[in-house]
């Protein structure tokens, strides 16, 4: 960078809209109305991602269902570069361990994992 020229690059700007606030207490009422509610059978989306995504691959395809809208805020694969227009829903999402993993005990068939996931990984099972 030349003497004088100001970074293209604003590293303080979700500081600032957070203070005071909060994060992700800043983005809310911007992701509009969610796709879906609590009860909702959804599958997860296998979709490609670059880099980096807080959706973990073992959920990639399973079932759950919704337990609860959590927040709205931009996804971590936008967030880690600095988009942080495209705010969405995040929904926390329970599934049947035996459903992520084939080969899990049967001796605890009522175990469940919990997890939030952006809307954008969501369709209806």
């Amino acid at each position: 960078m030349e003497h004088g020229h100001k970074p293209v690059w604003d590293r303080t700007h979700h500081a600032s809209m957070a203070t005071g606030i909060g994060d992700p207490q800043c983005f809310k009422g911007m992701a509009g109305k969610p796709k879906f509610k609590e009860g909702d059978r959804v599958r997860i989306k296998d979709i490609p991602n670059l880099f980096y995504s807080r959706t973990m691959m073992y959920t990639r395809g399973a079932e759950g269902t919704i337990v609860k809208l959590v927040y709205e805020s931009p996804a971590a694969e936008d967030e880690a570069f600095g988009n942080e227009e495209d705010v969405e829903w995040f929904y926390s999402i329970v599934f049947a361990q035996k459903d992520l993993w084939p080969e899990y005990s049967g001796g605890f068939p009522n175990d469940t994992l919990e997890t939030e996931i952006p809307e954008r990984y969501l369709e209806k099972a």
